[in-house]
């Protein structure tokens, strides 16, 4: 063993240039050392002892001197791998280009730190296409396959935009041709003999905010998320409408108010000046994840297995049920299909007024609410 600061070499007897390295405290390192072109010895660290064993490191260097005996510089590629990036300096790039056009950057970000930062100190070249197949697999099992395909449409993105769009990797791209777990279509939606209970249980719901706003989620069928962050700002009373500046497809949309919908925003419009018409108590300021009054509603109308999302599903329904056709329901929960963006482009929301408004008649009368003032006017109490 050689003195404190010291290292000792030794040399194979069999391999051209073939070098092992002990240090002071007993490491063990495998390395290639040969003159390229006459310049300057040039070192090639293979691996240490005992991860590589003897004959390993000779493959290996044999390989190398393969290499220089074609005219290559085998330490060119060493000093090229350490410069490759790592899956966490591929995923930092992507936020810092893709996070200013995304509506939600903490869905990516979460999505990458629950499921993908396992390998964020990994090189990209050692990332290889089994093995993501079979993590998607397995997240499929655990965290269920809508979670798995969301993994690997992730890193699907990433890889692709780093080769074909920013061209910082000329490697593969390990996600492709890996086919997606199927996803069930949900249809469920507010029955007729549910929605006496739901509008019940709505109106004994002591918080205002939440009981108002799944009354706006059920009245206009606009994304959760729209919901959420909707302003004051951006209602219009006078034209009975609610400009959406952004929505998840991309697009900006005008939301129709019916009568209904505007009585409740006009019940909790308050006095003085505000932001957001649900308003929160976290960091963003409105309403967050109302998880626990939506399964106060739930609970008390004795209905399960419904989503808040399904409340946007119920009014589309319903407009199926009441005659509307596929393009009205479309311009009303601003779908984009490529067969039938020209028709949702060409409608004016006069008749998608006139299609939400007998919907939402047709669902009161369902639930057995004969006025408006029934269901809509109630108690301002607001509850912790």
């Amino acid at each position: 063993m050689p003195s404190a600061g010291q290292r000792v070499t030794y040399h194979d007897t069999k391999t051209a240039g073939l070098q092992l390295r002990i240090t002071s405290s007993g490491i063990k390192t495998f390395s290639v050392c040969r003159r390229i072109k006459g310049e300057q010895p040039e070192r090639v660290t293979l691996g240490r002892y005992p991860d590589l064993s003897i004959e390993q490191a000779r493959r290996k260097a044999a390989e190398v001197n393969a290499a220089i005996a074609e005219g290559k510089n085998p330490a060119d590629f060493a000093r090229a791998a350490k410069q490759e990036m790592t899956l966490d300096d591929l995923h930092n790039e992507y936020m810092s280009r893709c996070a200013a056009f995304n509506r939600r950057p903490d869905k990516p970000r979460a999505n990458y730190r629950l499921y993908l930062s396992g390998w964020g100190k990994r090189k990209l070249s050692t990332i290889k296409h089994e093995e993501v197949d079979r993590l998607h697999k397995k997240i499929g099992r655990v965290n269920g396959t809508v979670t798995a395909n969301i993994m690997l449409e992730l890193l699907h993105v990433m890889f692709n935009k780093a080769i074909n769009e920013w061209r910082i990797w000329s490697g593969e791209n390990p996600a492709h041709g890996i086919k997606k777990f199927p996803e069930q279509s949900r249809d469920r939606f507010l029955q007729s003999d549910e929605l006496p209970r739901f509008f019940e249980a709505v109106a004994e719901e002591a918080n205002e905010t939440i009981r108002d706003y799944a009354l706006i989620s059920l009245l206009t069928g606009a994304r959760r998320t729209n919901v959420l962050e909707m302003r004051w700002q951006d209602v219009s009373f006078e034209r009975a409408e609610w400009r959406v500046g952004m929505t998840k497809n991309g697009t900006p949309q005008t939301v129709t108010l019916s009568p209904e919908a505007l009585e409740v925003l006009r019940n909790r419009k308050p006095q003085e000046e505000a932001v957001f018409v649900f308003p929160g108590t976290g960091k963003c300021g409105h309403l967050a994840e109302p998880k626990k009054g939506w399964t106060r509603i739930l609970e008390r109308a004795g209905i399960a297995d419904l989503r808040i999302h399904d409340l946007r599903r119920t009014l589309g329904s319903w407009q199926a049920k009441t005659g509307a056709s596929l393009a009205i329901i479309g311009k009303s929960l601003n779908h984009k299909n490529q067969s039938t963006t020209a028709i949702y482009a060409r409608l004016d929301l006069d008749p998608v007024r006139q299609s939400v408004n007998t919907t939402t008649s047709a669902m009161m009368a369902a639930a057995g609410v004969k006025q408006t003032a029934e269901v809509l006017q109630m108690s301002n109490n607001k509850a912790a």
